[in-house]
């Protein structure tokens, strides 16, 4: 059993409070747990309104299986004109 850990900052360009923050890290999120099969969260910077740490975690039986999920998550994470990732950083277990 593999499991890879996913964590990248994000910066949130033109927002100017923490609802607007939220309303997009919301729909972002939702989007991406209905589209692929992984658990995803925000885990840092929560209070502050122009970044934010986003973690996901993906569990399959073949390490090239996550590997591939995982670069498609970060594949449509990317497509999000809202949001530009920054630091990232992939751990397997």
């Amino acid at each position: 059993m593999i499991i890879a850990s996913l964590s990248f900052e994000c910066m949130i360009y033109d927002v100017h409070s923490l609802k607007e923050k939220r309303a997009i890290l919301q729909r972002v999120l939702t989007r991406v747990k209905q589209r692929y099969n992984i658990a995803v969260s925000e885990v840092g910077h929560q209070d502050v309104w122009q970044r934010t740490e986003i973690a996901i975690v993906s569990v399959s039986s073949n390490r090239v299986i996550c590997e591939k999920e995982m670069n498609r998550v970060l594949q449509y994470i990317d497509s999000f004109p809202e949001i530009e990732r920054t630091i990232t950083q992939l751990e397997w277990y």
